[in-house]
């Protein structure tokens, strides 16, 4: 009955350190997407973000860390991390819109030169949608591994 107990307690702990992970993630992301549409708007006055790196290791700790609760057989986990994704891909999408819109006014900067905001973008985009793609492969791996 120890075992039972100790199991318990961790699944607890393990799922408190997930919410606050979550609250992180949330904030990080918020802050980040906000600075890409100010870049991106400001055609140029404010530098790239080069936060992307540390973004993706926040929302890869975040990931993990959830499935990891999950496999510790935790019964009711939040799909919460999903709506980092769609929110990603939804501004990708608004943000791509409103340059095709406006003839590509926001990929250049008021000088002529070429702006990056778009381009790193999209693979911060495709990097967030590659790491719900594998997480998503280990919860269907759970399912075979332990039923």
């Amino acid at each position: 009955m120890a075992l039972q107990d100790r199991l318990r307690r961790l699944r607890e702990i393990e799922g408190e350190i997930n919410r606050n992970l979550f609250i992180i993630c949330s904030i990080v992301t918020f802050l980040v997407m906000a600075m890409i549409v100010f870049s991106f708007f400001s055609r140029g006055a404010f530098p790239p973000t080069k936060i992307h790196l540390f973004y993706l290791g926040v929302l890869i700790l975040y990931s993990f860390h959830k499935e990891l609760v999950r496999w510790l057989g935790k019964i009711k986990i939040e799909r919460q991390g999903e709506y980092f994704v769609y929110g990603w891909v939804g501004l990708t999408t608004l943000l791509y819109i409103i340059n095709f819109l406006s003839k590509d006014y926001f990929s250049y900067s008021p000088q002529g030169e070429p702006l990056t905001t778009l381009g790193e973008l999209t693979i911060l985009t495709l990097e967030i949608l590659a790491i719900f793609i594998f997480t998503r492969i280990l919860k269907i791996l759970k399912v075979f591994v332990i039923k």
